[in-house]
């Protein structure tokens, strides 16, 4: 599915990391996974938007223009290269700084665009996830939810746990035992007739088809969405198909979690439709 990977720091290329780097000593930034079809980030709005708000959250310098402006450097390279599909990472750090957890009074912020390859989608609805149900569990910081910050060692441990279990995905809960997401994408319940998804108010990432799904694409098949605190898996058993949704799926129905397998992926394929409509 993937193919070569360029680098780009600060708008040059490389393949080596300038030290000492914030990012890495800390996880002192933010990123954001992009991407590219057909010559056209998809989105970018949103996910410029997002960072734009991890940003001011984080004490950050605004480089919102400079990191577009980055991006549109990597873009053209990009198309020289007849790159019709890629997934992008744009990675914000605070730079360099003094010893300590204490950020630099004027920090400069560093920006890393890296791009791998991906094979030419088929538009075809993906094939349904087996899922398992990680140990591992969402910390709660509701400071930090809902943005895309570099702290991402709950989604490794999980990831690794799926990847034991020969599963496609972990279903991962916050420290309630509600239903936050799973590893890599937003998680959605069907039932009698209604969307419900996790609200991220302790926990958890907020993404763009997440939120593209709530204030566009449900609407647009006649699906009310709601945003519930409080679900759990008791909530999973009961519905009547599980979905979740990140940058490089679109959407992905869920075959089965545990014990409990789903068969009609109806609400999904519709909403994916709609999706790839958008993209043509």
């Amino acid at each position: 599915m993937t193919g070569q990977t360029l680098i780009w720091v600060d708008g040059e290329r490389a393949d080596v990391l300038p030290l000492p780097d914030r990012g890495l000593d800390f996880g002192d930034g933010l990123f954001e996974t992009l991407l590219l079809e057909h010559g056209e980030l998809r989105y970018i709005d949103l996910h410029l938007q997002r960072l734009q708000r991890g940003l001011a959250l984080l004490s950050f310098p605004d480089c919102l223009s400079v990191a577009s402006k980055h991006l549109q450097i990597a873009l053209t390279q990009l198309q020289l290269n007849n790159w019709s599909r890629a997934a992008l990472r744009l990675t914000v750090t605070r730079g360099d700084g003094p010893r300590g957890y204490a950020p630099p009074r004027k920090p400069q912020a560093r920006i890393i665009i890296r791009a791998t390859q991906l094979a030419s989608g088929d538009g075809l609805l993906p094939q349904a996830a087996h899922l398992i149900t990680a140990t591992t569990r969402w910390g709660s910081q509701p400071q930090l939810a809902g943005i895309k910050h570099l702290n991402r060692l709950e989604q490794v441990l999980a990831a690794a746990e799926w990847q034991r279990a020969g599963a496609d995905e972990a279903l991962m809960l916050g420290q309630a035992s509600q239903l936050v997401s799973v590893t890599a994408g937003n998680l959605f319940l069907h039932r009698d007739g209604v969307l419900y998804t996790p609200a991220l108010d302790d926990c958890g990432i907020a993404g763009t088809r997440r939120q593209l799904v709530i204030e566009q694409w449900a609407a647009a098949i006649g699906l009310q969405v709601v945003v519930a605190a409080g679900l759990d898996q008791d909530a999973l058993e009961q519905a009547d198909e599980v979905f979740y949704s990140n940058t490089l799926w679109g959407l992905r129905p869920v075959a089965s979690c545990g014990s409990r397998h789903w068969h009609s992926h109806r609400v999904c394929n519709a909403l994916f439709q709609h999706y790839r409509g958008e993209q043509a």
